[in-house]
């Protein structure tokens, strides 16, 4: 049975494509579940894919990640990723390795996008690749688990 990485997604990532396209792209949350589930495929890995706009369901999905052994978890905490300890707090007691992604490059952003909650808790950090980074965190993770890649 193959083991199944949580791709979680915060605030406004449902407006993909039509939010702030210069910044963000054209590519829909659609596209980016399509490219996750290829990456994951890629090394055997099955995916949850989530969005929320509520920071509770993004803990309940952290710790349903957990309690369900998953081989980790990708996030893009949006914009609870500056304001959030919940959120850093459910990573934080997971033994779950978590890789954080963001389309951006945060830290050539708004001085206030460039803290992170998440960051000091996640095994792994990705930001400025923009949709790319979430296959790029897939892979990582995939390497940090030792998953094996289909030929």
């Amino acid at each position: 049975m193959a083991k199944t990485v949580y791709v979680l997604n915060g605030p406004n990532l449902n407006l993909l494509g039509k939010r702030e396209p210069k910044i963000y792209g054209r590519a829909t949350l659609r596209d980016v579940e399509k490219l996750c589930r290829q990456a994951a495929a890629r090394h055997k890995l099955e995916v949850e894919f989530r969005q929320s706009n509520h920071e509770g369901e993004i803990v309940d999905s952290i710790h349903e990640a957990a309690a369900k052994k998953a081989a980790g978890i990708v996030i893009n905490p949006g914009a609870y990723t500056h304001t959030s300890v919940a959120i850093r707090d459910a990573v934080a007691a997971t033994d779950l390795p978590v890789v954080e992604v963001h389309i951006s490059n945060i830290f050539a952003r708004e001085h206030f996008r460039h803290h992170s909650h998440v960051a000091a808790v996640a095994k792994a950090s990705l930001c400025g690749f923009g949709v790319a980074g979430y296959a790029l965190a897939i892979d990582g993770l995939a390497a940090l688990i030792g998953a094996r890649r289909k030929s």
